[in-house]
């Protein structure tokens, strides 16, 4: 790779390019069980996996798989929290050579119903209190298999509970029924000692989604390579502690590319412990950062904004944390400013998409942050800024236009669906969307988002699919979703609405209808009756111009 102004910000520990290791993360996890054996894998609400524990528990549900049929290159729906099933799932898929389809279990049965068909899963495994819905899937998707998981099912409850959600009574039990099955009494009798050909680097590894302006959920193809090509990006990147016993919170779910990665896998390859939160808010983020002492703390800007305003944060001793990590949303000056402060950690702001297996650029570690950058492109990563138009020309730092990248993290496409890779893979380049510049120094600024996309609590919102589901309430005329400035979430959903004349429509209404059909995270917090939305000249709705008027209101 040619030298770029961005490399000169790197520290001298990091290379501008690395010579990467033919290995794949199955195989990682068993190099990491032989070298650090008694080090922790996770804990997980006072339980405690180490390495070997860990390899031994992939490799006995790696055999309860085959056991049953599961064959190479079958996709496996993964409808898990972080819970451990989560990490044994993953691994244990991919030593038997099958892909996992990773999806939010808070999506609704349409949404889950759209992945699960679109990627052609044969089997899921999910929670045991979502098992009816799965089940139900089965007559309208491929899947034929179901296992099931409890959220206790590793769990050693201490005197004092301190998550009153995680009770024994959760428990569901059924009847057995042919391809329905338990993930403990499946692994019962299983083998931990597993033979498996490690998968080829060019196959299938995953299937995240990512939606787009249409609202369609794209299943983006990540393969091995992708996959261990980044995480082995990140451990060169964090160069000074590497391979030490850290551990790191793992905030992100381990289905969002930030959890998978830089959470999940930056630990198997490290021999880190990942301690899991089952419940993402500020509060247990304090109360388990003070329990488990992380080294390692990866979140979204609102997570920080609501510890930094707990009042035990002001006195509390957070010397151990090394670094702060965060994404999907710009942290705020004050926050930085506060953390750093408080613990004198390394703050870093990272870029990515699902597309890119998580990071495209990231403030150098140890080295300068700018307030306001996501940093730099990390090694053999390329990025470029063209004009918008034509999509073909450079343009000068300091100017805007969209952002592209290529780089061994590049997905190669969305699967099964040609047309959008088409759109979106342009001469071996990916075209993110996005609009950014470059300063002087090759930090990358995101200026805006070009696909409409609303940033809530760090989740990602495509508009359109809510205006679909107001479209398809019956006194609907017109339906458009826009993101509105919000104190704590960043954004949060506001929908602007037309009745059909003659009708009555309440916000009461609308909620309930729109609470049946997206996952709550989706759901429009606030609602406006209209008599009309602006348009264009061809009947366009304006959503951009919603926007900026919802701004201005609040501006006065």
């Amino acid at each position: 790779m040619e030298e770029r102004i961005w490399h000169k910000a790197y520290v001298s520990d990091v290379p501008r390019e690395i010579e990467f290791e033919d290995v794949t993360m199955p195989e990682i996890l068993g190099r990491t069980a032989e070298k650090y054996p008694d080090r922790l894998s996770l804990i997980y609400l006072g339980t405690k996996i180490s390495f070997a524990e860990m390899d031994k528990l992939v490799n006995r549900f790696a055999n309860a798989l085959r056991s049953i049929g599961i064959k190479p290159r079958e996709r496996i729906g993964i409808l898990v929290p972080n819970i451990p099933q989560v990490m044994i799932a993953y691994y244990a898929v991919w030593r038997v050579g099958a892909t996992a389809v990773p999806i939010n279990p808070l999506y609704t049965d349409r949404e889950i119903e759209h992945q699960l068909n679109t990627s052609g899963a044969t089997a899921a495994i999910t929670l045991d209190l979502l098992s009816d819905r799965i089940r139900a899937l089965r007559a309208t998707t491929e899947v034929k298999k179901v296992i099931t998981c409890h959220i206790n099912d590793y769990l050693t409850f201490p005197k004092k509970q301190l998550f009153p959600l995680l009770k024994k009574e959760m428990y569901r039990k059924y009847e057995p029924e042919p391809d329905y099955y338990d993930f403990l009494d499946l692994m019962k009798g299983a083998s931990s000692e597993f033979s498996y050909e490690p998968p080829p680097l060019d196959e299938i590894a995953l299937i995240p989604y990512t939606g787009g302006t249409t609202g369609l959920a794209k299943g983006a193809i990540i393969t091995h390579r992708n996959v261990s090509y980044i995480t082995q990006t990140l451990q060169t990147w964090l160069y000074d502690i590497k391979e030490k016993p850290e551990s790191e919170l793992a905030i992100f779910p381990f289905f969002h590319m930030a959890g998978f990665t830089a959470v999940m896998n930056i630990c198997v390859i490290n021999g880190w412990t990942a301690v899991l939160v089952p419940r993402p808010e500020p509060q247990t983020v304090m109360d388990m950062m003070l329990q488990y002492k992380p080294s390692i703390v990866l979140a979204v800007p609102t997570i920080y904004v609501g510890v930094l305003a707990l009042p035990e944060f002001k006195k509390a001793d957070l010397s151990f944390v090394e670094g702060f990590f965060s994404g999907a949303a710009p942290l705020p000056l004050e926050t930085i400013d506060a953390l750093k402060r408080a613990t004198g950690a390394t703050i870093v702001e990272g870029y990515g998409m699902t597309e890119s297996t998580t990071f495209i650029s990231i403030t150098p570690w140890r080295g300068k942050l700018k307030p306001g950058s996501v940093g730099v492109p990390l090694p053999n990563i390329d990025v470029r800024i063209v004009d918008v138009d034509t999509g073909t020309r450079d343009v000068p730092a300091g100017e805007e236009g969209e952002i592209i990248f290529k780089g061994p993290n590049m997905c190669s496409g969305y699967y099964n669906m040609p047309d959008e890779t088409e759109k979106s893979i342009r001469d071996g380049w990916f075209y993110t969307g996005d609009i950014g510049r470059f300063d002087e120094e090759g930090y990358l600024y995101i200026v805006d988002r070009t696909k409409d996309m609303i940033i809530a609590g760090g989740y990602n919102i495509y508009p359109r699919e809510i205006d679909e589901v107001l479209y398809e309430h019956p006194k609907v005329l017109e339906a458009c979703a826009v993101g509105v400035p919000h104190d704590y979430r960043g954004e949060t959903v506001k929908a602007f609405v037309v009745t059909k004349p003659g009708e009555t429509l309440t916000e009461e209404e609308l909620d309930a209808h729109c609470r049946k059909h997206l996952a709550p995270y989706k759901v429009p917090k606030i609602y406006e009756f209209m008599d009309e939305l602006p348009k264009s000249m061809i009947g366009k709705v304006l959503r951009k111009e919603l926007r900026e008027m919802e701004i201005r209101r609040g501006e006065k």
